[in-house]
């Protein structure tokens, strides 16, 4: 390796120059035509470097403080494209990508192995499995027990075993494709170290307690038909209204709910998921199984859903073509419980999602404090702690809150357009600028935890940036919007502009917003929506200050 050493003062500047063995200093001048000399640097170098040794690599120098490259670095550094000059920046060097490609490639073959030695049991060898594709006719003609009288009693049969093997048909080609294939699959590949962040609890929530719950009402009506098809004599009646209210009125809505209410997260879940290459590897395996009857994750994960919503259908179906009396109001009675536990249900679901969106508003909403939002209050820095107890970070943590419309407008100031987010909430409005993070946050999914957040706000989250709130919460009923004339405002190069006014007690006016839509329809929709929500607060009011004032009755005992 050539070596050349420089010391540059006032005056002079030394070079070493090579002549056969011998390392020669020569002062700055004509160089010899025998002589080389080492290390001439390359011209798009900075010429301030000082004191510096320099080592003369085929097409590169390196100086003190740059860092040393193998020969396959040093030759892709040394492309034309990416030799350093002083208007460029410098290329980032690739030391931390050496291998990962390598070793990428040989985790996913890896992989690969490992689920090439998962076993997936044969769902067949379950006895009614034969049952699930066909009629109620064909049963009674291979056991040869066609009836020919008594149709009521044929046409309930047919609704029961309508009953009987849409749930054989839930329970061997979803719910056991869903355990077995996926959730199963997922546990054998943790117990080898693979996947092992991926929670089984957030993708399939209570799976497990779902399938036994269904085998166990698939097999409770399975022994009823098959105790009456294989009597001798004449047939047992079907004693099936005790199993239809053991399972509805116990764990077969129970377990639905559960499993009902985690679905949303744990789609969203799965999209996240998703973006992984291990996991898609996974997914595919797992769905290119011929179990799977072409279905994918999303489509099995939605089923209980589906399942859930069908089973009053069914009961309905059974009530309809029952002709006794008392087993007919103990149907009607087992499929209102069932179309209560739904409509519990929709309520849980929508609290649970305001529940979780305001958690996670409360989490990226920023609340200023007062010196800050207005440069009119002056506060000294000795006495700014007084106010800090009154700071309103907890304002959205109220339960019986809830968020009615939502949104991203712009907002018309003195010099300049400002894009803001409003959220409308059932007793007050909020007006929030978006703040973004450059620096983006590396792994955060804190935005995964809530899917019902707009896709504008999961944005926000998972670029570690926030709402500002401009000015404090604006009641409903201190709550004034107008719609602006186009004529008004066109010289501002304003369209679809509405203005909100906030209202103090004695109905002063104290801040004005001018807001500007996307479109003359969005426009509407919000004025709308705030003239709504204005009009359901206000009643509600009204009616709890006519409730305070009403005075008690009288007792009958005075």
């Amino acid at each position: 390796m050539d070596l050349q050493m420089f010391s540059r003062g006032q005056n002079k500047e030394t070079f070493w120059y090579q002549k056969g063995d011998k390392i020669i200093p020569a002062t700055m001048g004509p160089v010899p035509s025998d002589l080389t000399r080492l290390g001439q640097r390359h011209s798009g170098f900075p010429e301030h470097r000082r004191s510096s040794v320099v080592l003369n690599l085929p097409g590169l120098e390196v100086f003190p403080g740059d860092l040393l490259v193998s020969d396959g670095a040093a030759d892709y550094l040394c492309h034309p494209l990416l030799l350093l000059n002083p208007e460029s920046k410098k290329p980032r060097w690739p030391f931390s990508k050496r291998g990962v490609g390598k070793d990428k490639h040989k985790h996913v073959s890896d992989l690969e192995n490992c689920l090439s030695s998962v076993k997936i049991t044969d769902f067949r060898r379950y006895e009614f499995h034969s049952l699930k594709d066909k009629t109620w006719n064909e049963v009674m003609e291979t056991y040869q027990k066609l009836p020919t009288d008594h149709l009521d009693l044929r046409k309930q049969q047919e609704a029961m075993w309508e009953l009987f093997t849409s749930e054989c048909t839930y329970f061997l080609d979803h719910l056991l494709v869903l355990k077995m294939i996926f959730m199963n699959t997922l546990r054998y590949l943790q117990t080898h170290d693979y996947l092992p962040d991926v929670d089984l609890w957030r993708l399939f929530a209570n799976l497990e307690e779902l399938s036994q719950t269904s085998f166990s009402f698939v097999n409770s009506l399975f022994r009823i038909f098959k105790d009456y098809v294989d009597a001798s004599e004449t047939p047992p009646s079907m004693d099936f209204i005790s199993v239809l209210t053991k399972y509805f009125r116990g764990s077969v809505c129970q377990s639905h709910q559960t499993y009902c209410l985690n679905y949303s997260a744990a789609v969203f879940y799965l999209e996240s998921l998703r973006q992984r290459d291990d996991f898609g590897i996974y997914l595919k395996w797992c769905e290119q199984n011929e179990q799977c009857r072409r279905l994918h994750l999303p489509e099995l994960l939605v089923a209980p859903l589906h399942r859930l919503t069908r089973y009053p259908l069914l009961l309905k179906n059974i009530w309809k073509r029952t002709t006794d009396s008392t087993e007919k109001i103990m149907i009607y009675s087992i499929k209102e419980k069932v179309e209560k536990s739904i409509r519990d249900l929709e309520g849980k679901v929508k609290w649970l999602d305001n529940f979780q969106k305001c958690r996670h508003l409360q989490e990226i909403i920023v609340w200023p404090p007062l010196w800050d939002r207005d440069k009119r209050f002056f506060i000294p820095e000795c006495l700014r702690h007084i106010f800090k107890e009154h700071m309103a970070e907890n304002i959205l943590s109220p339960t019986n809150r809830h968020l009615l419309y939502e949104g991203k407008l712009t907002l018309a100031e003195s010099t300049r357009f400002l894009d803001v987010y409003l959220f409308l909430f059932d007793d007050f409005l909020l007006v929030t600028k978006t703040k973004r993070n450059k620096k983006k946050l590396g792994g955060s999914d804190a935005g995964l935890m809530c899917p019902s957040l707009t896709p504008e706000l999961q944005t926000v989250i998972k670029e570690g940036g926030s709402c500002t709130v401009l000015d404090q919460p604006i009641p409903l009923d201190r709550l004034v919007v107008k719609s602006i004339d186009p004529l008004h405002v066109s010289v501002f190069g304003l369209r679809n502009a509405f203005l909100i006014q906030h209202e103090n007690r004695y109905r002063q006016c104290i801040a004005a917003f001018l807001l500007q839509a996307q479109t003359e329809n969005i426009k509407k929709i919000w004025m709308a929506q705030i003239t709504a929500a204005i009009s359901c607060f206000t009643k509600s009011q009204e009616t709890k200050k006519i409730s305070s004032f009403t005075l008690p009755a009288e007792s009958s005992e005075i």
